[in-house]
Formats: structure tokens, sequence, C-alpha cells
């Protein structure tokens, strides 16, 4: 029984990945709550699906970097590196390049 409740050991890859995600996610989650402007657009307007992709980036890096592994396929996909990643690198170019 006691087998069932440990928790299964991450590799170092793993565990590098996930710094790697909770580092790309933190800076861009303070723009978003500290200089909320740095997303405006030419015109002055936020670009409501590019933001909205952005933040589901923040999010699968914020998940996968504590450690929490959801349990269905859909957001085991979507919370995933291979997903969040180039949405944050969407952001970091839109919003500091």
């Amino acid at each position: 029984m006691a087998e069932a409740m440990t928790a299964p050991t991450k590799g170092t890859a793993q565990i590098l990945m996930m710094i790697v995600s909770f580092m790309l996610a933190l800076p861009l989650a303070a723009i978003l709550l500290i200089y909320p402007s740095l997303m405006l657009d030419a015109n002055g307007h936020y670009n409501h699906s590019v933001l909205m992709l952005v933040m589901l980036g923040i999010s699968g890096g914020f998940i996968y970097g504590v450690g929490f592994v959801p349990q269905f396929w859909l957001w085991k996909w979507l919370f995933n590196p291979i997903v969040a990643w180039p949405l944050m690198a969407v952001g970091y170019y839109l919003w500091l390049g």
C-alpha cells in the first residue's frame, strides 16, 4: 500500500524542464499584473486572442513548473511544456521584443 501512495521520482531532465517552465512563466505573469499597458498594440487596444494564448502558456508554465500532473488527457496535453513554451515565447516576442 505504501508504494501506491509515494510520488514517482523525477529525473534530472524533468526537474530542469520544470524549473525552466516556472521561470519562463514568472516574468510574463508579473508583466500582466504590474505593467499591463505593455500588452497594448499600436492602436492602444488589447489583442484578446493573442492575450488568451499567452495566458494559456503562462498557466501551462506554472502548472508544469510546480509539478502538478493533470489526470484528464486534454489538460495533460494543454499544460505540457511542448505547448506552453511556444505560447510564452509569443508573449516575450510581442511584449518585450
